[in-house]
């Protein structure tokens, strides 16, 4: 990691190359309509009901109280891909802020679908283009090429090449992507990040970034993308399962060393390291870490090792267990009401 002066038990910032801020309410949400038997019923009974439910507020402290689960975990960027049908315009200033007042670095985008018809795709183009517009720092969201028409696809792509940035996309994370690489193969481009590519052939053909999420694939029960094989940088991230980035190496090394007993930490600590190519601001962040030496080998069995200052752009954020810009115990508090209504909707509807 960059800085040159750091210390045995210190890193640059650490980043989360996937992440689904709108999640963080989702613990201890009401258990899905019936028992999902495979990884459509899980999108359909869990997350495209609950992405359907949120609003601009409850989305405000989701991802603040995803900001702050990041910073508590030395994360001190994130890659965010988005998805509230029924508040589109402005999603995306709302997580920024809200990171913002946090302290974390983030990258937004809207991921775009036909999942609820032509004029809600358009919508969500509008919104990525209309925060790329202002400054926003970002891509191009898109759900997956499985919910999406092809002229959509094309839309995105196009919206991404204007504005000089890439395209954020689930591929091939389930079954029901299998058609991915051939949707995409005429699309993609070396800027563009692929989700999860658990279903990929080895020789797909595509261009851009891997970005693997290990405890998500296993949670899905989808597969393991074994991500060395594609030929392709590979970045690391949650799925929206927090962003605690030191854990999910370890369960990627785990998940690595079970395919392959001759796997070595090394190899998903390059993953780690791999974000600072999408938010390379992050590489001159700090975090001092409750002890160390810091190296891939100690960090993939010491399970134990906590932030004790976290630095963004050269400002203190995190210190002694407590926030710095932010009040933590408002956040959490706001963010357990939000999550009240979010569940008494979710228990409503139909």
């Amino acid at each position: 990691m960059a800085l040159d002066d750091l210390a045995a038990n210190e890193t640059s910032g650490l980043v989360c190359a996937h992440h689904h801020l709108y999640s963080a309410l989702a613990p201890g949400m009401p258990a899905p309509p019936r028992t999902p038997a495979s990884f459509r019923d899980i999108l359909e009974l869990v997350w495209w009901r609950l992405d359907r439910a949120l609003d601009l507020e409850m989305l405000e402290w989701s991802a603040k109280l995803g900001a702050l689960e990041a910073i508590e975990s030395g994360t001190t960027a994130i890659v965010d891909h988005h998805e509230s049908p029924n508040a589109i315009e402005g999603s995306l200033d709302v997580i920024a802020n809200a990171c913002a007042e946090v302290g974390v670095r983030v990258n937004c985008s809207y991921g775009v679908t036909d999942r609820h018809g032509k004029e809600s795709a358009q919508r969500g183009l509008e919104e990525n283009r209309r925060y790329l517009a202002s400054g926003g720092t970002g891509m191009v969201g898109v759900h997956a090429t499985f919910t999406c028409e092809p002229d959509t696809l094309l839309a995105a792509s196009e919206l991404a090449q204007n504005y000089g940035v890439g395209v954020h996309i689930h591929v091939a994370e389930g079954t029901d992507d299998l058609q991915a690489n051939d949707r995409l193969k005429d699309l993609s481009r070396d800027d563009w990040l692929l989700v999860h590519g658990v279903h990929l052939e080895d020789d797909h053909g595509l261009n851009g970034c891997i970005v693997h999420n290990p405890r998500s694939n296993m949670n899905n029960s989808v597969g393991y993308a074994a991500p060395h094989r594609l030929g392709l940088p590979i970045a690391l991230g949650t799925d929206g399962i927090g962003a605690a980035m030191l854990e999910e190496f370890r369960i990627a090394y785990a998940r690595l060393r079970e395919h392959d007993v001759a796997a070595t930490p090394e190899l998903p600590w390059s993953w780690l390291e791999t974000g600072y190519r999408i938010i390379p601001e992050a590489v001159n962040d700090r975090v001092t870490w409750s002890h160390g030496p810091i190296d891939p080998w100690r960090l993939a069995f010491q399970t134990n090792i906590k932030p004790q200052l976290v630095e963004i752009d050269g400002e203190v954020v995190y210190t002694e267990g407590e926030l710095t810009r932010a009040d933590a115990m408002e956040i959490r508090t706001k963010a357990a009401e939000q999550a009240q209504r979010l569940f008494a909707k979710l228990e409503n509807m139909v």
